[in-house]
């Protein structure tokens, strides 16, 4: 998945696919900003998954409230919102296995990716 408003920095070697998915009833923002010369923010709705590219060591902190009075709600190490290597596709479709890969709290139910 490409970051095409700031694409991370060449010299990151560690790069994962990561889901956050907003359990809240409330607009959240997310945004990582302790890894230098990059700069991610995204606004997340309630229900929505956001899904994006992150160094290992990334921590994406999530602002709840209106955007005036936004507060730090919660900060989670990138690496334990990572959904792991992407499977390869082949030509031969064997079966429609699902995998749950991440369940975050607060989460009714797990991400999955079909396989």
């Amino acid at each position: 998945m490409a970051q095409i408003l700031d694409p991370l920095p060449e010299d990151k070697n560690k790069i994962s696919l990561c889901c956050y998915i907003n359990a809240t009833s409330q607009i959240q923002v997310a945004r990582i900003t302790n890894i230098e010369d990059w700069y991610f923010e995204r606004v997340v709705f309630p229900g929505q998954r956001l899904v994006f590219e992150a160094v290992s060591h990334a921590i994406l902190e999530i602002h709840t409230g209106m955007m005036a009075s936004a507060i730090l709600s919660d900060t989670i190490p990138c690496n334990r919102l990572a959904l792991g290597s992407a499977p390869e596709v082949s030509d031969s479709s064997e079966s429609d296995e699902i995998i749950p890969v991440l369940q975050t709290e607060g989460a009714d139910s797990p991400v999955a990716i079909a396989k």
